[in-house]
């Protein structure tokens, strides 16, 4: 099976003005494995040569680099008759495989479906569909399955049926922060049902078999490399510049992109709105303003850009002087040592994002700030030692920076306030912050964010050997079905034959999707079923049951024409081993005042989700939410199962959840306590079974199958029982059989049926009297 991982977020965020041989800082754990990263772009640069004789190609410093091998784009158009030698170059220098995409395909795919927040353009979506295929192409070309992880890095996700259940064919999907985690989790339960589960620290999503792993960590900054950056001999230069030129004044700085979710106009009316305020900084306080080019323009960048410089002309105009402009704006993407020097002279960096992802920004400035010695104006050579951070509430690494300020950037007031009191705080307050921030930035850097990655990424493919995986359906419906090795489908034949060998059998059925299907609205059995019911009843081998959660009034009604047909109702609550026997009870003293105080809890969450409604049974009380709304009905059952443990918790019944249910019932009662009552009782009558056939399709149905493994040990069978523990449908279960539908089970039942009467001992004249174990 293929190890697949995805995460989103970016192999580049940093500028692109570098090139060079660089190392990995991160050692692979996979020892003899290949970790494949699948990227939108490969971390190298290429361009055609001056002479025009090929191309030349040069590491991206800035990527976040591993010893990998890499599949993705290149950011040149190479003409198609020498891509094979550039492809050729790329892996051998390199370990990357380039997959060429046409300039218009590009541009419509990632600039078009990816970045584009208007209206859905159709062919921007078939764009970004050609596009993956052209990756996934490329990753078969070079994939080992034995052997090899992908690792898939998204910068968009789209959440569409599709896209979702895509993703849900990998092993890991990895998200910065449980924000948005959160999101990915809501549109799986709303949009497919599937709820996921937290066990140990682990949140994971069980899918077609497969435990798909949730993880959330914020990527780090790569440590190395930047460190190697602050020792540059330009940069002690570089600083010195800036401090002549801002001469001692308190700066406040920000990088970004000029994008309009970034905030950079409500930053500049912050600023504006704190020297209003706060009079003493005006003449004293800068703020700087790195506004990164975009490619491309659009209308709301034009109108964002011309709003900007609106502003900055009129607080320039108000607040300014001679040698002294309180707002700098400088449109051009610097180069890495540039940007480390204004990060090294900010008293304070802000980020005002209304919506972004990680944003790496606050990191850089923190490592540049525990700096160089020598830098610091005190003559003391020691480090800088101390910064502080306003950052929106919107960006993803804001949970991770505890001692920063977080700012609604809508709210200008309150980010005003946030900044003046970030360059007046002491500076012994802004050196224990810094010192907070430092070390987590420190310890988790890529580094760590790369190894953690793959450790959980080994740990969830590790069970991968004990299944087999089967690809189901075509394009969009393509599934990763993972089964138990041993798991397999039921033949008539075999069963047959291991049916006719044996003396003492004992049959278990489920009632709703086993010997009806789910989706027929009339329940009533058809004559079919009965007359099937019967011929098996009446072979003096067997002991056959009805195994249901239904109540025990319908199903006596449905099966009244099969005299000798046991029954256990609502799940073993209530059992008889033929019409003419009184209901057992499976515990005669049991109370249920329980139920007047489980039943006003349900009632109260009734009446507040809308589609919910509650069933009562005689000894259950069952709330339905499956019409509700998916993500507050999901919500509402947590909610309600905490409220009825809590209310119930010295009462003798259990409060589980189910599949859009939650059930209160008295404690011990499930179809595995049905099953080995029967076994049991057969046993001490001295009719041991030597053939025992389970069949179910629910949740319910997976108690009985691992009670009857449980008795298999425990010798309350003979040791040569041909045991046959069998769902309904191809999906993970307890049951080492399995049977496609209802109609499969009805045609397996009609071959057993077939072959008591060829025995002759299913008729009804030869087993007339025949007692039950009860009656011996």
């Amino acid at each position: 099976m293929q190890r697949t991982m995805t995460t989103p977020g970016t192999l580049v965020e940093l500028d692109e003005e570098r090139a060079g041989s660089v190392a990995s800082d991160v050692q692979s754990s996979l020892a003899g494995d290949r970790l494949i990263v699948v990227a939108n772009t490969l971390p190298v640069r290429g361009e055609r040569r001056a002479d025009g004789r090929g191309w030349s190609f040069a590491w991206d410093e800035d990527s976040l680099l591993l010893e990998v091998l890499y599949v993705g784009s290149l950011r040149a158009d190479v003409p198609p008759a020498e891509q094979d030698d550039v492809a050729q170059a790329l892996l051998e220098r390199f370990r990357c495989v380039p997959a060429f995409l046409p300039k218009d395909l590009c541009d419509r795919f990632y600039h078009g479906f990816c970045k584009h927040g208007g209206r859905f353009d159709r062919s921007q979506w078939e764009a970004y569909v050609l596009a993956n295929k052209l990756f996934s192409q490329r990753v078969i070309e070079v994939l080992n399955p034995e052997d090899d992880y992908v690792w898939e890095l998204y910068r968009s996700l789209p959440v569409r049926d599709e896209i979702l259940k895509s993703l849900l064919n990998c092993d890991l999907i990895g998200f910065h922060t449980f924000d948005y985690a959160r999101h990915f989790l809501s549109c799986c339960s709303r949009m497919l049902g599937i709820e996921y589960q937290s066990k140990r620290g682990y949140i994971g999503l069980d899918y077609f078999g497969r435990t798909v792993g949730i993880k959330i960590m914020p990527v780090g900054i790569n440590m190395t490399q930047l460190q190697s950056l602050l020792q540059h001999p330009d940069l002690e230069r570089q600083v010195a510049e800036l401090r002549n030129q801002f001469n001692r004044k308190t700066v406040l700085l920000g990088v970004d992109d000029m994008d309009i979710f970034k905030g950079i106009d409500l930053k500049i009316l912050a600023f504006e709105q704190m020297l209003k305020t706060h009079t003493k900084w005006q003449g004293r306080a800068v703020l700087v303003q790195i506004a990164n080019p975009k490619g491309g323009s659009s209308k709301d960048l034009e109108e964002l850009q011309a709003e900007i410089k609106e502003s900055c002309q009129r607080i320039n105009d108000q607040f300014g002087r001679p040698g002294y402009s309180p707002v700098v704006v400088i449109n051009r993407t610097l180069s890495s040592i540039e940007r480390m020097a204004y990060y090294t002279i900010a008293e304070c960096v802000v980020v005002s994002a209304v919506r972004d992802g990680m944003n790496l920004t606050p990191y850089e400035y923190i490592v540049c700030r525990q700096g160089l010695a020598g830098f610091d104006d005190s003559g003391d050579n020691r480090p800088r030692g101390k910064s502080m951070l306003v950052v929106s509430e919107f960006i993803g690494c804001s949970p991770s920076l505890s001692g920063a300020i977080r700012v609604n950037p809508w709210n200008t007031d309150s980010t005003a306030e946030a900044m003046n009191e970030c360059i007046a705080l002491s500076d012994n307050e802004k050196q224990l912050r810094h010192e907070k921030h430092y070390r987590y930035v420190s310890s988790h850097d890529v580094s760590y964010w790369s190894k953690s990655f793959i450790h959980d990424f080994e740990r969830s493919c590790r069970d991968h050997f004990r299944r087999k995986c089967w690809g189901v359906g075509l394009g969009f419906g393509f599934r990763v079905v993972a089964l138990d090795r041993n798991f397999k489908k039921l033949t008539v034949d075999s069963i047959v034959e291991d049916y006719k060998k044996s003396k003492s059998r004992v049959i278990l059925l489920d009632y709703d999707g086993t010997l009806v299907p789910q989706t027929t609205m009339n329940k009533t059995p058809n004559e079919t079923v009965v007359s099937m019911m019967n011929t098996l009843c009446a072979d003096k081998k067997n002991v056959v049951f009805i195994v249901s959660g239904r109540g025990r009034d319908s199903l006596e009604k449905w099966f009244y024409p099969c005299p000798e047909l046991g029954i256990a109702a609502e799940h073993g609550y209530f059992m008889r081993w033929n019409r003419d026997e009184q209901w057992q009870i499976q515990n005669q003293t049991s109370e249920f005042g329980w139920m007047h105080m489980a039943e006003p809890v349900m009632k109260l969450y009734t009446e507040a989700t809308d589609g919910s409604y509650i069933e009562t049974k005689e000894s259950a009380l069952v709330w339905h939410h499956q019409d509700a709304d998916p993500g507050f009905g999901s919500s509402q059952a947590k909610e309600m199962l905490d409220h009825l443990e809590s209310v119930l918790a010295n009462e003798p019944v259990s409060v589980k959840s189910g599949q859009h249910i939650v059930e209160v019932k008295p404690q011990a009662v499930s179809k595995g306590f049905v099953a080995e009552k029967i076994l049991s009782t057969l046993m001490e009558k001295g009719r041991q079974a030597d053939f025992v056939l389970c069949i179910g399709d629910d949740r319910s149905d997976e108690d009985m199958f691992e009670k009857i493994a449980d008795i298999m040990k425990r010798s309350m069978v003979d040791p040569q029982t041909s045991l046959y523990a069998c769902t309904v449908g191809q999906k993970p279960s307890k049951a080492i059989y399995y049977l496609d539908d209802a109609n499969d089970v009805l045609n397996m039942l009609e071959a057993l049926a077939d072959a008591s009467e060829e025995d002759g001992s299913g008729s009804p004249e030869e087993t007339s009297g025949l007692s039950t174990p009860e009656q011996e």
